[in-house]
């Protein structure tokens, strides 16, 4: 290898790296500030001591640790979570516009949750995961069994037409459960927008290790998404096995977007945008997106939550500050593509 590919392979060495610090300066920074914001602002040297004092009485101690740190533990599972698996889904599927929602995991997911709880009434954060894990993992199965139909079996292409029609059918069916049982609109008419509101420690802590698992499974696998993000025909040429791949990666995607349904609900956007951000700036190997992603995502979850109530003293949904955030970037993007692929018919 000659000096010139050398020092060009350390210098974008160094600036991932340099990126990925400063994302983890800016969400360290972030998630201060997010545990000091609120209808009852706390000074740093307030935290400081509640942080110190998780079994306390007193008012700053209470807030931090019953109210403000369950939110933004939630808020960090969720973000890194839905990035992760965005920036997964678009590699199996060589698509940028694609995100766990477009494969129809995040709607397999709430849709199993609100059924459970029109039946049952309620259930235990334990219980949580586990359903949205089932109802991700069976959606999951049934879009790539449908995706498989026909010569060729299963490709990008077919896999998100299979989970844009099944992703629907679930939200129309979710939406008139909803509206036909007021007592879980009720439960979860925050959560189905994506809202990290009314959280506790007991509820969030239990899965964290579920995002965790998911999260190192996913960094893991990350030299393998990058063959896959090139295409089929390159990574059959590297030796890949692609069905086995793209099937333990749709398992991954599974857990991690199970994890952060559970944890906040269906947000949407955070696997759309992050992902595709990080591409821009940090090239195309998965084993930079996705640690960047991971952090990117818990960052722009963390600001989503707090602006609101730092600026117009709010309490807004993430979820609603997410699509005002995404839908623009998404439609920019979609424009972008359109018109690559207009000039590229022209040039052909």
């Amino acid at each position: 290898m000659s000096s010139a590919t050398t020092k060009s392979l350390r210098s974008k060495l160094l600036a991932r790296s340099g990126r990925l610090g400063l994302l983890i300066v800016a969400l360290v920074c972030a998630a201060v500030w997010s545990l000091t914001v609120g209808s009852s602002a706390l000074s740093l040297s307030d935290l400081w001591g509640a942080l110190h004092a998780p079994m306390g009485e007193e008012r700053a101690s209470i807030i931090v640790w019953q109210v403000r740190l369950p939110r933004l533990l939630a808020g960090l599972a969720a973000g890194a979570c839905f990035a992760v698996a965005g920036g997964m889904a678009q590699a199996i599927t060589n698509n940028p516009l694609a995100d766990p929602g477009l494969l129809g995991v995040n709607s397999g997911a709430a849709f199993a949750v609100v059924i459970v709880l029109t039946l049952t009434g309620g259930m235990a954060a334990q219980e949580f995961v586990w359903i949205a894990f089932l109802g991700a993992a069976l959606t999951a199965a049934l879009v790539y069994l449908l995706g498989s139909i026909g010569r060729g079996g299963a490709n990008p292409l077919k896999l998100v037409l299979a989970g844009v029609i099944i992703g629907s059918f679930l939200i129309s069916i979710t939406s008139g459960i909803l509206m036909i049982d007021g007592q879980t609109l009720e439960k979860v008419r925050f959560w189905t927008i994506g809202s990290l509101r009314n959280r506790s420690l007991p509820d969030v802590v239990p899965l964290l290790p579920f995002c965790g698992a998911g999260l190192i499974a996913a960094l893991l696998c990350a030299r393998q998404v990058t063959a896959l993000s090139l295409g089929a025909d390159i990574a059959a040429g590297l030796g890949q096995n692609i069905a086995l791949w793209r099937g333990l990666c749709l398992a991954i995607i599974v857990v991690l977007a199970g994890s952060a349904v559970s944890v906040a609900g269906p947000l949407g956007f955070v696997g759309l945008v992050v992902p595709h951000m990080v591409r821009l700036s940090s090239g195309s190997d998965y084993r930079w997106i996705l640690p960047l992603s991971a952090v990117g995502g818990a960052l722009l979850v963390t600001l989503g939550d707090v602006l609101p109530r730092a600026l117009w003293d709010k309490d807004i949904p993430v979820g609603v500050m997410m699509s005002v955030i995404g839908a623009p970037f998404f439609i920019m993007l979609a424009r972008g593509r359109t018109r690559a692929g207009r000039d590229g018919a022209t040039v052909t």
